[in-house]
């Protein structure tokens, strides 16, 4: 019988709530199961939506997962621009909204392959450290661009302040850093897929077999 740490093994659909880091989420999952537990791509702890946690032998089986396209639903205000891009972040900048006509054509700019600072308050090392713990301790850094492609950008809706979008994306995108180019902040996020997994699947006492879910991709 193979060690307990590898068994159960397979992935775990989980509906993430605002409030815990996807860390938080892991690690209460590998308490209920005593398995080695890991994830497919984390969510900020504002963000809600679809995370694949894997668990036991299927933690190797990571890269298979970490790579897939992601779709997400995101509120932004258009008032205001923040330091981090979202709602937890300082205001730094206020402003008119867009119209809905000007609105248009900068999402026209955001569609395909785009480059786009990350964020400030993101896990990317700078220099050997993780970006948002020099963001905490006030020091600025000019942050690296990274490419992705927005493969869908839909405006779902506009109410002359927060804008709707529905958007299917590469992986590694920050929409914090699309909604920072629109000239506003995420007011809200939700990860609604992952790859050809989507959050109504959610259901965090079932592990899927790895061969199931390896079938799908």
């Amino acid at each position: 019988m193979p060690p307990r740490a590898l068994e159960p093994a397979g992935v775990i659909l989980v509906d993430k709530p605002a409030g815990p880091s996807s860390f938080a989420v892991v690690s209460r999952i590998r308490r209920r199961t005593g398995a080695r537990t890991g994830h497919a791509g984390t969510l900020d702890p504002f963000a809600t939506g679809l995370l694949l946690v894997l668990s036991g032998r299927a933690t190797r089986l990571a890269p298979r997962f970490v790579g897939l396209d992601k779709r997400y639903l995101t509120g932004i205000d258009l008032a205001a621009r923040t330091a981090t891009g979202d709602r937890e972040g300082e205001v730094i900048e206020e402003h008119e909204p867009p119209g809905r006509e000007e609105l248009e054509e900068r999402l026209d700019a955001l569609r395909g392959e785009i480059e786009l600072p990350i964020p400030a308050a993101s896990a990317v090392k700078i220099d050997g450290e993780r970006a948002y713990k020099l963001h905490r301790k006030g020091i600025a850094v000019e942050m690296p661009l990274r490419r992705s492609t927005v493969h869908e950008l839909r405006l779902v809706s506009y109410d002359g302040a927060v804008a709707t979008l529905d958007l299917l994306v590469s992986s590694g995108t920050y929409v914090r850093a699309i909604a920072d180019a629109l000239g506003g902040h995420c007011a809200t996020l939700r990860r609604t897929e992952v790859g050809p997994f989507r959050v109504e699947e959610s259901d965090e006492e079932r592990i899927v077999p790895a061969e199931e879910a390896l079938a799908r991709l």
